[in-house]
């Protein structure tokens, strides 16, 4: 999973077209293995590149879409699944060759919103035909460029058309608190350490934090949650407080009202997730009914614990906020959900290990049928009765 915010860009297409060779031409490296031998490229590779013209960005070479046999299909699935993450698309295409394994590539694009072009190579060998330029570009609404890696030394038409074709929104530099917090201003960051807490290190959403505050020009403090008290009492009073959503209880408490607070799982997903249906579908958590089921969404991998945050502490809490009878279902990473109607609910993690692309494909399973979503950090909130607090920052005008 991708922990990247540049724009992903994924080069598909299919065996032996020269996709890895479009790879090491637009990097002007050699990242990619090159072989005549079909099939080279298994597994979908990714690296974090600077492409002139473009910008940061991750390029994702991937196995080809017409691979055969039953190794083959598993692959074709994972070069599928890479159409979840990435902002645009590049089909590449040669001997004017264009099917089935196209044309189901194109319409999962379609359903997933992904930009794309095509690309036919190796022109120097048999150059592309004019009735199937005009059939691709009239049937499918998108540019086709004839070309060769091999011989077509000038990348500016292959960068012109990633510049057209990748969505302004994926070049936006992204922030965490901006607009939230101004210059000079004191932010104070919660950090908890308990079990689930990795061992010498902060966690992600944590660690951008700390850099989001100090890119905004403010002043990072970092404490445990025992250690807020004694700060409110004898240092300066902090123009926001961001704390780990375990803990809001307990800070909830010790936070004067006058002071802006909500959480990092909350300023993740205002970054990364669908913020609007999240705060929309909070509530339904006070219209839940015995029988319900609610599935819980973590985009990262790990082991349970008896202080796990959304197989143990979120379905606890629930049970006791509804007093009602109510069966929970867990989905990790980037697993497969089956039958997402038959849940009355789904609670997303914060999405630190995911990119923007994935975390609304995955919620908009549930948002496109109607099914409440929210995040693990609204949700704690919620049910400790200070939701409208921690939602405060973000209504203000600021965010």
């Amino acid at each position: 999973m991708a922990k990247d915010l540049k724009p992903h860009i994924g080069i598909f297409g299919r065996r032996n077209c020269g996709k890895s060779s479009l790879i090491n031409l637009l990097t002007g490296q050699d990242i990619a293995i090159v072989s005549d031998t079909a099939g080279t490229t298994t597994d979908p590779v990714k690296k974090s590149i600077e492409i002139f013209g473009v910008g940061p960005c991750v390029l994702i070479d991937t196995a080809g879409i017409d691979d055969v046999g039953t190794l083959g299909q598993q692959r074709v699935e994972k070069t599928m699944k890479v159409l979840e993450e990435i902002d645009c698309a590049v089909l590449v295409i040669t001997e004017n060759n264009f099917g089935d394994p196209e044309k189901r590539l194109i319409a999962r694009m379609k359903e997933l919103a992904v930009p794309f072009f095509v690309v036919h190579n190796k022109s120097d060998q048999e150059s592309l035909l004019a009735v199937v330029k005009a059939m691709i570009e009239q049937n499918y609404d998108t540019k086709v460029l004839n070309y060769s890696v091999v011989k077509d030394v000038d990348i500016a038409p292959l960068i012109e058309l990633l510049k057209q074709t990748i969505p302004e929104s994926a070049y936006q530099k992204a922030s965490l608190l901006g607009g939230i917090i101004q210059p000079n201003e004191v932010v104070v960051l919660v950090c908890p350490v308990d079990s689930e807490a990795p061992e010498g290190r902060l966690i992600l959403p944590q660690v951008m934090a700390i850099r989001d505050v100090l890119d905004n020009e403010c002043i990072c403090v970092v404490l445990k949650e025992t250690h807020l008290q004694q700060y409110l009492e004898t240092m300066p009073k902090p123009a926001l407080i961001v704390t780990d959503s375990q803990v809001f209880g307990y800070v909830s408490k010790i936070v004067p009202q006058d002071i802006p607070l909500t959480s990092f799982s909350i300023v993740m997903a205002r970054l990364r997730g669908d913020f609007d249906n999240y705060v929309k579908g909070t509530p339904y958590l006070s219209q839940l009914k015995d029988g319900d089921t609610i599935l819980l969404l973590e985009l990262c991998t790990h082991h349970s614990t008896c202080e796990d945050i959304g197989r143990v502490k979120l379905p606890r809490m629930i049970l006791k906020y509804t007093g009602k009878d109510i069966h929970f279902e867990y989905v990790a990473g980037l697993s497969p959900i089956a039958n997402p109607e038959k849940y009355a609910m789904a609670i997303q993690c914060g999405g630190c290990m995911s990119t923007r692309k994935q975390l609304l494909n995955r919620t908009n399973l549930f948002v496109n049928q109607g099914i409440p979503i929210s995040n693990y950090g609204m949700a704690l909130a919620y049910m400790n009765g200070i939701f409208g607090r921690v939602m405060e920052p973000f209504r203000t005008g600021k965010g």
